[in-house]
């Protein structure tokens, strides 16, 4: 692997002061070979660190689909899903957007903090397997505006076997040249400023014979191998390989390993004729990859509310990114591939530091009277009669966990040139009470646009009363059996 094209790790914007704020950027892909998911994935999350990362992205392949399976996924989050969510949600996280299609999965998290700020929402899919129409095998990707500045990830599942190399190219060319977006200025994933492109890439080690290769793992002499790795190799046959830059790979080959082990490919395969007994080189087929944009890439239009500024351009709003680590983490056993992670920092000027809606609950709230909502608009953006404003407990993880919600449009009380106010009904409010936030919800943009301080929702007369007499009749009943 050539220092001068894979370790340039800052591109352009190492050469450029970057007056900004850091952002850590924390991501995960793995094969999981359609297992379920583990007890704990804490240790793929980085969550350890002194400085916990700001978002997190995470990339998976071969998700289990199965008839049954896959419809109860549609109904609900899939147990892999609701793995991360249940890990990060506790930590102040909060899901962004997920896409799913078929084994695919991309998810992306945030702080809380931030979410006001990511705005222009955006996912899609594109299936490569069996000429297009089946989908084991091709890409999810996610789209957004953080802080003014797009970025793209692009999560692939491409052709697998050693002698497809250039087939997997092909299939990544087709993948960026079909992928569009509902945007003016990034329709396409290459027109966005920051592009990550990661997964199980099935480029394999090549001429190297499997003694070699095996010697080069025990001794972790990995450098050796780096001028046989096909993805290595076809960057220098391919331009746009070559836009992309990847860390060095100092781990050992993440494919293929036995079940429950870290011990590589020991076992015959089968295939359409019974048991082959040659076994699978070891090769580095999960990689985690990124591009940076030239400088014209320009930002949303201000008018609808993505980006805080129209045409100024990136050289006024800066973005630098900075590779912390790139590793496997050995301790998975549940499928042939070892997970990989990589962390980065994101360097930038922010477009825009205020949100584009600021709301609050008016007066003391509880399920013995009707509430109001009170908004108002910080900055442009376009409104739409299926915007709402909903109620969560504090600690929620994704958009659809509101307790209740009301229509911006159609609960609207009094209004003025500065603020809104909206009514909510007391048989909407939880009786229990427990603090609560409110969040501006616009349909327009596919994302949370304003969330308020949290607030108290006070526990109901009626929810007192109620405990009084259980606790009465449990003292009967403790009376009586004694």
């Amino acid at each position: 692997m050539e220092e001068s094209e894979e370790q340039k790790s800052d591109s352009t914007a190492d050469r450029r002061s970057c007056v900004g704020e850091s952002f850590r950027l924390h991501m995960v892909t793995w094969n999981v070979a359609t297992a379920d998911p583990p007890d704990d994935v804490s240790s793929l999350l980085d969550l350890s660190s002194c400085k916990k990362p700001d978002l997190f992205v995470v990339g998976l392949q071969e998700v289990y689909s199965g008839p049954l399976r896959f419809i109860s996924d549609i109904a609900f989050d899939d147990p892999w899903s609701q793995q991360f969510m249940s890990t990060l949600a506790p930590q102040g996280y909060f899901k962004v957007s997920s896409i799913r299609m078929q084994g695919l999965l991309l998810l992306f998290f945030s702080k809380m903090d931030h979410v006001p700020f990511i705005r222009d929402i955006q996912a899609t899919y594109t299936r490569t397997g069996v000429f297009g129409y089946w989908g084991n095998k091709g890409a999810v990707s996610i789209r957004l505006s953080f802080y003014g500045h797009m970025l793209c990830f692009l999560n692939c599942h491409l052709a697998a076997h050693m002698k497809y190399a250039t087939e997997r190219v092909d299939e990544f060319e087709y993948i960026l040249d079909t992928q569009t977006f509902d945007s003016p200025n990034a329709q396409r994933v290459l027109d966005h400023r920051l592009v990550f492109w990661f997964g199980d890439l099935n480029f394999r080690i090549q001429d190297h014979g499997m003694h070699f290769v095996r010697s080069c793992i025990n001794d972790r002499t990995f450098h050796l191998l780096w001028s046989k790795d096909q993805l290595t190799a076809m960057k220098k046959k391919e331009a746009i390989l070559r836009e992309f830059h990847e860390g060095p790979l100092d781990f050992q080959p993440t494919y293929k390993f036995d079940l429950n082990s870290d011990t590589y490919d020991s076992r015959p395969y089968r295939t359409w004729f019974g048991f082959n007994g040659k076994k699978r080189k070891p090769a580095w087929t999960d990689r985690i990859l990124w591009r940076l944009g030239p400088e014209d890439t320009r930002p949303e239009e201000e008018s609808d509310g993505s980006s805080g500024k129209s045409a100024a351009g990136d050289r006024e709003f800066p973005l630098m990114i900075r590779q912390e680590s790139y590793a496997s983490d050995m301790a998975y056993g549940i499928s042939d591939h070892k997970p990989v992670t990589a962390t980065f920092t994101l360097e930038l000027k922010k477009m825009y530091e205020t949100p584009l809606v600021r709301l609050y609950a008016e007066g003391d709230w509880s399920a013995d009277m009707d509430a109001m909502v009170v908004y108002s608009p910080l900055q442009p953006f376009r409104s739409s009669s299926w915007d709402w404003i909903g109620l969560y407990k504090v600690g929620f993880c994704s958009v659809s966990d509101y307790i209740t919600f009301t229509w911006v449009k159609d609960d609207e009380v009094a209004f003025n040139e500065e603020l809104t106010q909206l009514y909510v009904s007391k048989e909407e409010i939880p009786v229990l009470g427990g603090e609560c936030v409110l969040c501006y919800y616009s349909s327009t943009l596919g994302c949370l646009i304003g969330i308020s301080e949290p607030f108290k929702v006070h526990q109901s007369n009626i929810a007192l009363e109620e405990g009084l007499v259980t606790e009465q009749i449990n003292e009967l009943d403790k009376a009586t059996a004694s």
